[in-house]
């Protein structure tokens, strides 16, 4: 994993890029991780270069994305979001608190952050998955606080400017 540039950023966006970080070094199994805002929008990823693809499929105009993209995560955890709000809702049942999909080859956990923004991690087949979900915990208990709308803000534009940078 590369390392995002955290340069000039807040300490609070520099925390969630380190809490970020060390979720997918800590945890065997994760392959990737997204942090998504209310309207589907990437925040943060653990992968420098799927941030890169993701900001790119982002301003494209076309909805085919680089598979395996950051952009690819992002809408898929937006997505099951918001099926399983709807669902809750529907049922009466009250806020998401996690969704998780088990496949043949490999996992999907979703968790909700704070304020309708979203936790994904793609996992491996053979990731424990009760392990994955008590870090995603984690992360989303010491970054809930700390994911206000100025730091979803200054998160965007930092995608955007390091998008600006890898286009010259």
């Amino acid at each position: 994993m590369t390392a995002p540039s955290t340069f000039g950023l807040s300490s609070e966006a520099r925390n969630l890029h380190w809490l970020l970080t060390n979720l997918v070094e800590e945890v065997p199994g994760i392959q990737s991780v997204a942090v998504v805002s209310s309207d589907g929008l990437l925040l943060l990823s653990s992968d420098q270069s799927r941030n890169d693809q993701a900001r790119q499929a982002q301003t494209r105009t076309a909805a085919k994305g680089p598979r395996g993209s950051a952009a690819d995560l992002a809408t898929i955890v937006s997505g099951i979001g918001s099926l399983t709000i709807g669902a809750a809702r529907l049922m009466d049942s009250g806020p998401v608190k996690h969704t998780m999909v088990a496949m043949d080859e490999g996992s999907l956990f979703v968790m909700s952050i704070s304020d309708g923004s979203l936790l994904g991690v793609h996992g491996s087949a053979d990731c424990d998955m009760s392990v994955v979900a008590y870090h995603m915990a984690l992360f989303v208990g010491r970054a809930g606080h700390v994911l206000t709308p100025e730091l979803r803000s200054e998160l965007r534009k930092s995608l955007e400017q390091e998008s600006a940078g890898s286009a010259r």
